[in-house]
């Protein structure tokens, strides 16, 4: 088909259609543009916004969907995050902290399960000091050095990413929650501030990790302005992976009554980061999972490509409550690799155990 006649046939289709159009073209969409695509109610319209981003993420990564090995080792956190499960002043939740011993158990699983990546991810906990977690990185790299090691570990000072790097990570996982100031205010203490939150991301690239960013969606305060601020700070840092996923209340915590964020917000945000940045990775995180018994596979379908089933232990699952109704057992459960393949398959999509680098 000719391109005049292609045009024409998108025109026809109405403007929503026209701007998701200008998208996949690679033009940048006005503020205002964006807007229009997060509140339309045309189902017709979001379709074809999550057709067109699995077009695009199709065309770079084929049919694969790259499971990734998560470990949470520790729920201890230095942090007082407003959101959070695991922040510093709940009090009723049993802490744990895995060993080496725990951490290199989880991964011989994981491996032999198939696994080449393993996230290890926890609350800012100083009991893993720079040379503690740069010893478990290294002992992951040694033992199995065709497996890429993710840290998902929080705020710290250059010297210390550089070492874990030296050590062998590869990747860092660091949701910057807000692009807008006044927004991480809400959701953050005072001694937390945004500016050293991306002076971290930045810190990250420059040290040369594969970087990933992020933000709930739905948290309280957010407003569409701050979400197309999420928008042009992610646009402008060229993150290799991005992780969005609803927000979802915590009991223990101050926005215990505040509402969750929708399954239709986030699905038409994964959709149009797909469409900004089409070689990112892009999560169907287990929040989408927990808010919906399908969220995980329409994530997929609405352009996500990578899912994190859990290696920890049983025990460690159940106290990891980042928020309320956390999935962790059946497809989430790394241990039930052929349900989560039976659903990929379901879907029209195979689940990848590669190490699954990052195109961008």
């Amino acid at each position: 088909m000719a391109k005049n006649e292609t045009d024409l046939q998108i025109k026809e289709c109405g403007n929503i259609r026209q701007l998701i159009h200008r998208l996949r073209q690679n033009h940048t969409l006005s503020d205002q543009e964006l807007k229009e695509l997060l509140v339309t109610e045309h189902t017709e319209d979001l379709e074809y916004l999550y057709q067109s981003a699995r077009q695009i993420c199709d065309s770079f990564y084929g049919k694969k969907i790259y499971a990734r090995g998560l470990i949470e080792f520790t729920n201890y956190c230095r942090n007082n995050c407003y959101y959070c499960g695991i922040r510093r002043e709940n009090h009723k939740i049993e802490r744990y902290r895995l060993s080496m011993d725990d951490i290199l158990k989880c991964a011989d699983e994981g491996y032999l399960l198939g696994f080449r990546t393993f996230v290890l991810q926890g609350g800012e906990d100083p009991y893993y000091t720079k040379e503690k977690l740069g010893e478990i990185v290294s002992c992951l790299k040694r033992k199995y050095p065709n497996c890429a090691v993710t840290l998902s570990f929080g705020e710290w000072e250059p010297e210390v990413y550089q070492y874990w790097y030296n050590c062998g990570a590869d990747r860092y996982l660091l949701r910057h929650e807000t692009a807008d100031p006044l927004h991480y205010g809400l959701l953050h203490p005072k001694e937390m501030t945004l500016k050293n939150r991306k002076e971290c991301l930045e810190q990250l690239k420059q040290t040369g990790y594969q970087v990933g960013a992020g933000f709930m969606v739905g948290s309280p305060g957010q407003t569409l302005d701050t979400l197309i601020q999420d928008l042009r700070y992610l646009e402008k840092l060229q993150p290799h992976m991005i992780g969005i996923g609803p927000f979802i209340p915590q009991k223990d915590t101050p926005f215990a009554d505040q509402p969750q964020g929708t399954l239709t917000l986030t699905l038409r945000l994964l959709a149009i980061l797909r469409l900004m940045l089409p070689k990112v990775l892009l999560p169907a995180t287990t929040a989408l999972g927990s808010i919906h018994p399908n969220g995980r596979e329409m994530g997929i379908l609405a352009g996500a490509n990578v899912v994190m089933p859990n290696l920890s232990p049983a025990q460690a699952r159940e106290r990891y409550v980042l928020y309320d109704h956390k999935i962790y057992s059946g497809a989430e459960s790394a241990q039930n690799r052929k349900d989560l393949e039976n659903r990929m398959r379901t879907i029209g999509y195979e689940l990848c155990m590669e190490r699954g680098d990052s195109l961008m």
